[in-house]
């Protein structure tokens, strides 16, 4: 026997489907009204006169807002309906935009609700149009903005705890990196001493540092250098390079001995996976009352070559060749360099950020400054002064912009000519 879908036999009979089957019920539901699914949609529909005076409106809406259908009909505007600044915005912006195009979507408004709550609603308006072309009325939908404005509220508080965070960052990458740099520089009788620290990146601290410091009587110490990399690991090999640094030139101010020092202490310190390593110049000052001026010892460990711009305004490199890098291997050979300092003369040690800065950042054409250009530059400003030199630094150093992408230190030392001969040059 045939069985008819929608059929069961049961006790040798047939049993029919009732109305309340799910079959039935789809059905129902695909036979709404018109008018039922404008009442009840999951949106509010509002009809407008030209003048803005409410000619219909759904359930949905009145149900939002709290009022009942006379009370609005015929007796309240669309604007009725806004907060001040919404009613504000809408004849300023929406109304006038909408007589222009004659239609306006996706705009964000509140609506004020009977019991005084504001309820927030992305609105679209058109204007409808009769046979004649002429505009009668104005439909208007409007969606329930609660949940979007919540999220977009939890998304400017999350936002703002981001920046509120990234600030805070940056407070204590700006404070730890200034705990690895000496809050002044030490005064020598008969030098003119300057300092300057280019940060590249505000959220992260820099691997580069700098002092100079009192040894025995008469004699002082200074370095400069760069660790590799960035961040809280730089800087735990940062402070522990530089007060080594320190604690190895109290005990033997021998450049060598020093970076022999620091470079036990690194390789000891830092080794297996994670290796650390750094690059130094390390010099000592010695007056020379006899022939005016300071000798200078210089020892590298792998770091770019100091500059001696003299005061018959020429300006070369001190050659170190052959240093190696300072805490990569058990020992290490150390690159040595003598010098006088006369009046006039004027030393440089710098970080290789200033060297490899990018000359053109914005056309990316990978060009770096590189050490003719800087020895170039030295000419233009020789003879010069340390305050002089550090300052033509920074200057160049702006010009670079965002091509500057390493933290850079530079340390001038200038021996100053006696008064009667001093005589100040102008930088470029």
């Amino acid at each position: 026997m045939t069985r008819t879908p929608g059929r069961e036999e049961e006790g040798g009979s047939e049993r029919v489907d009732g109305p309340g089957s799910e079959e039935a019920e789809f059905s129902a539901l695909l036979e709404d009204s018109a008018e039922d699914l404008y009442e009840h949609a999951p949106c509010g529909y509002l009809s407008t006169l030209l003048d803005g005076r409410i000619a219909k409106i759904n359930t949905t809406l009145l149900d939002w807002l709290g009022y009942r259908r006379a009370e609005l009909l015929g007796r309240k505007c669309f604007s009725d309906l806004l907060t001040v600044g919404g009613r504000l915005y809408h004849e300023t912006h929406f109304a006038p935009l909408l007589r222009m195009q004659g239609e306006v979507s996706g705009i964000a408004l509140e609506l004020k609700a009977a019991d005084g709550s504001r309820l927030p609603v992305l609105v679209t308006s058109t204007v409808k149009s009769g046979s004649d072309g002429q505009p009668l009325l104005i439909r208007t939908t409007l969606f329930d903005a609660r949940d979007r404005r919540a999220y977009e509220t939890e998304l400017l508080r999350a936002r703002q705890e981001a920046e509120h965070e990234r600030e805070r960052l940056q407070r204590l990458a700006t404070t730890l990196q200034k705990s690895l740099l000496p809050p002044a520089l030490a005064n020598v009788p008969g030098l003119d001493v300057a300092a300057h620290y280019h940060i590249a990146s505000v959220d992260q601290v820099g691997g580069d540092f700098y002092d100079l410091f009192p040894l025995a009587t008469g004699t002082w110490g200074l370095f400069l250098g760069d660790v590799c990399g960035k961040g809280a690991a730089a800087a735990a090999v940062t402070s522990l390079a530089r007060y080594t640094l320190r604690a190895a030139a109290v005990y033997n101010p021998d450049p060598v001995a020093v970076l022999d020092n620091l470079n036990t202490v690194l390789n000891h310190e830092y080794q297996g996976t994670d290796p650390r390593f750094c690059t130094v110049i390390f010099g000592r000052l010695t007056p020379e009352p006899d022939r005016g001026g300071f000798c200078v010892t210089l020892a590298s460990g792998g770091h770019p070559p100091a500059l001696l711009m003299r005061a018959d305004g020429t300006a070369d490199y001190l050659p170190t060749p052959g240093g190696q890098l300072i805490g990569v291997l058990p020992d290490v050979d150390v690159a040595t360099v003598t010098v006088h300092l006369a009046p006039g003369d004027t030393l440089l040690l710098h970080t290789d950020g200033l060297t490899e800065a990018h000359t053109n950042a914005k056309a990316g054409d990978g060009q770096r400054y590189g050490d003719d250009a800087l020895l170039e530059f030295a000419c233009t400003l020789a003879p010069t002064t340390a305050s002089d030199t550090i300052g033509a630094i920074r200057d160049l150093l702006d010009t670079f912009g965002t091509g500057v992408d390493d933290d850079t230190a530079v340390l001038a030392i200038h021996v100053p000519r006696p008064p009667n001969e001093e005589r100040q040059c102008p930088s470029p």
